[in-house]
């Protein structure tokens, strides 16, 4: 464990991981985990929508005619205005989630969204779609920290890492829709051909107002708020299945309110606290850059102009370029729920660095292709380039988004879990903001080379990745609590909990030292 030893012997994860029977044979659970889709895990569908919207949009003769044929900063201020959005509304998202529970919260910025996403639909020019946008930006990132934040606290332990990964491949689901209703419409001349997919947009917060409610609130929360035996029958109902005499559930309980305990007592529960200890600064920091990272490793320009991107090496099509990206958004959903199913079989660190490596190698590939191509008009470099576009799916995808939100939940306590998502939404819608402005100003001014900027930038990010990023796999969300603090004291009093409860040992360091 960084900076405080390995106190225990992870005995919540071990009695999960022992625990013989599969998710789909418990039916409490299994009707948990099924509703878990639409209204949480599904949250993420809304920012891969919106990033098709805007590179599918760009495809269409009509949206361009009416948006005036939108280039450089324009077209980037059509597209950053949701990352914009999102930053203006970030500050509250803590109160709003710790304050009313997860799924009010969640509540609050479906119905956000879809009130941005009508405006959307119907703006009648630039000014009204950049405030739309501006609309479900602003409401998005309290259905996203909230969400992310309910399926850690809510899943069991054996599937946690799974589900939280899933969160973010369902951003593929979003995208493909996008990109199929698009490319469909593009039949329509008129002004619906962009219409009818802007309103659509509102799909995935439809699903999570309609059915929100029938999950369970997350029983940290309900601990948190001293509602402690609404906690103990979520707990109770979806781990042990009714069992109330369940002793892995008995335990969990113990641990999870002994580490409340811990960190509410060391804690103002206010903005301060993530910069009060140095175990918090370094999670901030760490939180701070996985923002910046996921954002501006280069996925930006493949998911927000694409476009532009094929027409450096000569595909100008519009039908090709709707098909191609349609099919890249499909590859990636299938590379993205891939990645989530493996989380539990690799280390973290292990992900992290092979994904790393992995897109930097892709990019300084597709970069030469791109450049030979300018250079010689060399068609085999064209289908090259490609083929780089589609190899990168399966590099990001193996880190910045299956192991995001499950690395974000395990860092952070519960006391500074929202404030920490929060912050890493902050840097990374403005690092999307920035990406979506200055891409299509990049492209524009210095063509292929441009792609060279990325390179040496994701070169930094492996170094950062390599140096900065913890182990957190084999543990429970409690015993990563204290990841950072060098307090063998708090630690061992959770584990001392845990173990008289069910292994009825007194103390776990006087046991190991007989």
């Amino acid at each position: 464990m960084v900076g405080g030893g390995d106190h225990g012997d992870n005995i919540i994860h071990r009695m999960a991981m022992d625990d013989p029977i599969p998710w789909y044979k418990k039916p409490n659970l299994r009707r948990m985990y099924l509703l878990l889709f639409p209204c949480v895990i599904g949250i993420e569908m809304t920012s891969g929508f919106d990033s098709q919207i805007i590179n599918a949009a760009q495809l269409l003769p009509h949206w361009k005619t009416y948006f005036g044929n939108p280039t450089g900063a324009y077209n980037g201020i059509l597209a950053s205005a949701l990352p914009l959005g999102s930053v203006i509304g970030l500050p509250l998202i803590p109160l709003v989630n710790d304050t009313f529970g997860r799924r009010w919260c969640i509540m609050f910025g479906s119905c956000v969204m879809v009130v941005g996403t009508i405006i959307q639909g119907f703006s009648f020019n630039g000014p009204m779609y950049i405030i739309a946008r501006g609309i479900i930006g602003f409401g998005l990132p309290y259905a996203i920290v909230a969400g992310s934040c309910l399926i850690g606290e809510l899943g069991y332990p054996k599937e946690r890492p799974i589900l939280t990964s899933l969160f973010n491949a369902c951003y593929f689901i979003g995208a493909i829709i996008a990109a199929g209703s698009t490319f469909g419409t593009q039949q329509i001349d008129n002004d619906w051909s962009w219409r009818i997919p802007s309103l659509l947009q509102m799909a995935p917060s439809l699903l999570q107002i309609t059915f929100v409610f029938f999950l369970p609130e997350s029983p940290r929360y309900l601990m948190s708020k001293d509602r402690f035996e609404e906690a103990k029958e979520v707990l109770i109902t979806y781990h042990a299945e009714g069992n109330p005499n369940s002793e892995f559930v008995q335990a969990e309980i113990v641990e999870i309110k002994t580490t409340l305990e811990i960190e509410l007592e060391h804690s103002k529960r206010s903005w301060r606290d993530l910069v009060a200890t140095a175990g918090m600064r370094r999670r901030v920091i760490i939180g701070s850059f996985l923002g910046l990272f996921t954002q501006l490793s280069g996925n930006v320009v493949i998911s927000y102009f694409l476009g532009d991107v094929l027409k450096l090496i000569g595909y100008t099509d519009p039908i090709f370029q709707s098909e191609y990206n349609l099919g890249n958004q499909c590859w990636s959903l299938v590379c993205g729920v891939s990645a989530a199913l493996v989380v539990m079989r690799f280390r973290r660190r292990t992900m992290y660095l092979t994904g790393i490596f992995s897109i930097l190698a892709v990019y300084v590939a597709w970069t030469i292709c791109t450049a030979v191509f300018i250079a010689n008009k060399s068609a085999v470099a064209a289908k090259m380039s490609l083929f780089w576009i589609y190899a990168y799916s399966p590099a990001y995808n193996l880190c910045f988004n299956a192991l995001t939100y499950t690395y974000l939940i395990e860092i952070f306590p519960y006391s500074q879990r929202a404030r920490g998502i929060a912050i890493f939404q902050f840097w990374g819608k403005a690092a999307q903001f920035f990406g979506t402005n200055v891409n299509p100003i990049g492209t524009q001014a210095i063509g292929w080379k441009y792609l060279l900027v990325y390179c040496c930038w994701i070169a930094f990010e492996a170094v950062v990745i390599w140096f900065l990023w913890p182990e957190t796999s084999g543990r429970s969300l409690e015993e990563l609590a204290f990841l950072f603090e060098n307090r063998e004291d708090y630690a061992l009093r959770a584990t001392n909990a845990v173990a008289k409860t069910v292994l009825h040992v007194e103390d776990m360091d006087k046991e190991a030292k007989v």
